[in-house]
Order: structure tokens, then sequence, then C-alpha cells
């Protein structure tokens, strides 16, 4: 992906350092320390031009939003749509954001392990060819590292409009042995949610009828024993235990 940014776009990043963060893997561990508080941290990998990570950091302000992106120049535009997003609170610095340049193929030099409690991975680059597959963000390479940086509540929010990608992924995360919920084949079949915060890419295939595929990936303990409660709760399923009896004069 080549992009053509703006002249002086490297000195315009390093202006914002109440934003952006130049030199992420100091903070290894310390994302908390930078945010002055100990919300849950949501990370968004390939932010793009950052619509999502921004319009996710004003609505939810009760937690910490990190968009990483390998571009400087996806960095910049992110940092625009970030401040426009708060300036409707008249608010310069959002407080609960950071925007990080860095590459996800180190992503573990950046976190320590169990920092983060949710991965979001939006329409990310389906590398289509079988043998660039080991670059999908959904490849058992990559999941490795999120179980790892993901916490106790952890969890992988996945969107994608490639067909192909969404059945490799699903494979990949059966495959790995995690627990997927929420699957949706036309995310938006039956109108747009209103809590739905979407991207740009979203936007425009939703435009031309294309449909949104999506999946929750339950990864902490903690996050799976909710899970399993809450299944069991819906469809009223009840221990062997409590049917020992039921039947006997």
């Amino acid at each position: 992906m080549r992009l053509r940014g703006r002249k002086g776009i490297r000195e315009n990043l390093e202006e914002q350092v109440d934003l952006v963060v130049l030199e992420p893997k100091q903070y290894k561990g310390k994302w908390s320390e930078l945010f002055g508080n100990d919300h849950p941290i949501f990370v968004e990998f390939g932010m793009g031009k950052g619509q999502f990570i921004s319009q996710m950091s004003y609505k939810y302000p009760q937690y910490n939003f990190i968009g990483i992106d390998m571009y400087d120049e996806l960095v910049r535009r992110a940092s625009e749509k970030a401040r426009n997003a708060w300036s409707e609170a008249d608010v310069e610095t959002p407080p609960n954001v950071k925007l990080v340049l860095a590459n996800i193929e180190q992503i573990e030099e950046v976190f320590e392990v169990a920092e983060l409690e949710r991965i979001y991975l939006n329409f990310s680059d389906p590398w289509p060819k079988a043998k660039h597959a080991r670059r999908r963000l959904t490849h058992p390479r990559f999941l490795k590292k999120y179980t790892e940086l993901l916490n106790g509540k952890g969890q992988i929010h996945f969107k994608t409009d490639s067909e192909t990608l969404f059945e490799f992924s699903l494979n990949a995360i059966a495959d790995y042995g995690l627990q997927m919920t929420n699957l949706s084949l036309n995310l938006h079949r039956d109108g747009l949610n209103e809590d739905h915060v979407m991207t740009e890419y979203e936007q425009k295939f939703m435009g031309k009828g294309m449909n949104i595929h999506r999946v929750e990936v339950i990864v902490g303990e903690e996050a799976l024993r909710e899970y399993q409660q809450m299944r069991l709760d819906k469809y009223k399923v009840r221990e062997a235990s409590d049917d020992s009896g039921e039947d006997q004069e």
C-alpha cells in the first residue's frame, strides 16, 4: 500500500505528543500510566484513516482506545478525525485515545502480556494469494500473539467484506481452539444498528450492497465463563444433576 502524504507529515506527528505515539515500545506494560487511569484498553490493529477508533473513543469514554497503523499518513489522518470527533464536546485533545505508529508484526514489543482487553480487526488486508496466508491478521501466528496480549476478559472482534478471508479466519480460529459467538454473514441484513460504529470501508462496501461478515472471539478465561453461563441461561439448559430426581415417584 502506497500513500501520498503531505509534506512535513513527520513533523506534524511529532508535534502531536498529546495524541500520537511514535515510539510505542517504551510504553510496553505502561499504557495505563500513559492514559492516567486503569480503564480497559481496546486496540484496533490496522486503523486506516481512523474513523472507527475516533468515534468509538467518543462514544465510549469509559474505555481507553489505541489505534495502530504502520503508515505516517494514516496516523495523521486519524489524528484529524479523532480531534474532530471530540470537537463536538469542545474537547481539543481526546482524553482516552492514542494513535500509534507501529508494525503489527512486532506487536508483542509494544504491549505486555494481558495488557489489553479487546482487539479489533476491521477490514484487514485479505492477502488473497495462498503463499501470503501468513500475513493475514487472523493467521494462527497472530492469534497466538493476541491470546497472550489479552487479559481474562479478552475478546477479538473481526469484520471483513472478504468471504475467502472470513472462511480462512473461521477455520483458523476454530483450529486454535477459541470460542466464537455472534457470527454473521451479513451484519446489516436487517438495517443498521444505531449502536454500531462503522469504518470508512464498511460504509463504502455497504453502499455497493456488499455483505459484511463479522464474528466475536472469546479469549479470556473470565470472558469464557461469562459467555458459557449466558448461553446456559439463554437456552435454559440445566446441569444433569438438576433433573436427577425429576421423574422419580
